[in-house]
């Protein structure tokens, strides 16, 4: 019995740490990450970023602790649009194409679903971010 008790423990695969990305300083949400803000640290924490590639370049939806693991739900890609910026809505059906201003109600990145007002009728329609920053109504 002790002879397959110590052929157990060593074929079995011991618990090995895994690499994390954790941040070295707080990033604030709305800001976005760079390399230099990011090392690697190890840890085995579940659902934790492990490629620092993945984080580069996002946003942070959260703020973000030195430290502490980065969860993918945590970042997004980097807003096009903010809040009260004046935006171009766009209707277009062929041969139909109408183009009006606007003012965005919300933030969001290319395709995102935000509310924006229209400027002449002051009507409150919904669209999709293009990724030139045009809204898409249909």
């Amino acid at each position: 019995m002790r002879a397959l008790f110590i052929a157990l423990v060593t074929i079995s695969p011991l618990c090995a740490l895994a690499e994390i990305v954790v941040p070295i300083r707080t990033i604030r949400a709305k800001e976005v990450i760079s390399a230099a803000d990011l090392e690697i640290k190890d840890q085995v924490v579940l659902g934790a970023v492990t490629n620092p590639d993945d984080l580069i370049g996002q946003e942070a939806r959260v703020a973000l602790y030195p430290g502490r693991p980065v969860r993918a739900a945590d970042v997004g890609p980097p807003a096009l649009v903010d809040r009260n910026d004046l935006v171009v809505l766009v209707f277009d059906r062929r041969p139909l194409s109408i183009k009006a201003e606007g003012r965005a109600l919300g933030r969001g990145a290319v395709g995102d679903r935000i509310r924006v007002m229209n400027l002449s009728s002051r009507t409150t329609v919904v669209g999709f971010i293009r990724p030139n920053g045009q809204i898409e109504v249909k």
